[in-house]
């Protein structure tokens, strides 16, 4: 069945896989968004010949709608523009967007009635309670993408979610699992972006590296699959072929398993309830012999202890915890300050940076901006 898709943030990682799986099924492309990448956006628009193309910084505009001037496709610029090419009608949206730049985008594309497969784990940490209320009560109106939570999701199909008693969320682990705090602190850029198990974008592969990807997810877990920070466990998986389990009250586990590839996941989220053919590696449990699960080290990798406190702090807390991550993996990847301040500034903000009582769209985004000025205000001797 051929379906219509609009992928915003198509040029990166996820971008680029989610556009191998919709060649592969045969879907059309209605909308595609991306932030700079003018070169890549430009061949994907010829390729897939969408309806809207919008890139996100407005003095690429020119350069792009010259580029597309002999294809018939709207060109669109701005933030704004992202935001209504997200309401356009589609069968799924797909958002990769990184970062919280992606919850209005969300949001807009759930207003407007569209069924959201969702890689943007920020949008949740956010604005959960705002997502949540837009995608209601259709069922399957916000789907997961991240593998962890694309995994929870099938075992939870595979029974009833009113007999689930709590989720087990693996994490690689990263590439400094058993590492102490003096290792990290002369930890180098070129060294936290070799992920041991997937290939990612920077700010991901960085947050992995500090665990703060299971923080976020742990907080995303929570919104997704309602549940309370007591019923989600993490545990490190070093192979990363379990991507995470369910748990049910007669003690029983169902696990989702297979090699790291983020296709299936990606797939999953646009043919459910079908698993249609995927040009993949096929996991063969004997190549690895065996399988290794071990407790994470949250004294050391400080972002997701500060996560679990802001999921079980609540509000505008997982906001803050996030927006303060940003800030500070933006300084880390720019070389002006180390690794291991992150987790230390991430911890510090969710601490002290003001909460809001309401939350709105208005009062997430001061909490995220109040975060970043947060984490500037304390690295100031560093950027000077």
């Amino acid at each position: 069945m051929s379906k219509l898709i609009s992928l915003l943030g198509s040029t990166g990682s996820i971008g680029t896989q989610s556009l191998d799986v919709i060649k592969n099924m045969g879907y059309s492309v209605s909308v595609l968004t991306a932030h700079s990448n003018i070169k890549l956006l430009e061949a994907q628009a010829r390729e897939f010949m969408p309806h809207t193309v919008v890139i996100g910084d407005e003095s690429a505009y020119t350069a792009l709608k010259t580029s597309l001037a002999d294809l018939d496709i709207n060109v669109m610029a701005g933030f704004d523009a992202i935001c209504e090419a997200a309401a356009m009608q589609a069968d799924t949206v797909i958002n990769a967007i990184v970062g919280i730049a992606g919850l209005r985008p969300t949001l807009s594309a759930l207003n407007a009635g569209n069924r959201v497969a969702l890689a943007n784990k920020e949008a949740l940490i956010a604005g959960g309670e705002l997502v949540m209320k837009a995608a209601g009560k259709a069922p399957n109106m916000l789907v997961p993408i991240d593998s962890e939570h694309s995994a929870i999701w099938q075992c939870i199909n595979a029974g009833r979610r009113q007999d689930v008693s709590g989720i087990i969320l693996t994490a690689s682990g990263g590439p400094f699992f058993g590492r102490n705090a003096e290792y990290l602190a002369d930890v180098k850029l070129e060294d936290a972006l070799k992920h041991p198990n997937w290939e990612m974008g920077a700010k991901i592969t960085i947050d992995s590296a500090t665990l703060m990807n299971k923080g976020l997810e742990f907080i995303e877990a929570m919104w997704l699959f309602g549940l309370s920070p007591a019923q989600i466990e993490v545990v490190v998986h070093r192979q990363s072929i379990v991507h995470s389990a369910v748990c049910y009250n007669d003690g029983s586990v169902i696990a989702q398993l297979g090699v790291p590839d983020m296709r299936g996941p990606i797939q999953y989220s646009l043919t459910y309830p079908a698993h249609m053919p995927l040009d993949a590696k096929k996991l063969s449990l004997t190549d690895y012999g065996s399988l290794t699960f071990e407790k994470p080290d949250t004294e050391t990798f400080k972002c997701l202890s500060a996560c679990i406190k802001a999921a079980s702090l609540g509000g505008l807390a997982p906001c803050i915890a996030n927006g303060a991550n940003e800030q500070a993996v933006a300084l880390f990847l720019d070389r002006k300050i180390g690794f291991s301040q992150i987790g230390e500034l991430v911890t510090l903000a969710a601490e002290d940076v003001k909460s809001y009582s309401e939350i709105s769209i208005e009062t997430i985004e001061a909490a995220d901006k109040a975060a970043r000025e947060f984490v500037i205000s304390k690295t100031k001797h560093t950027l000077n």
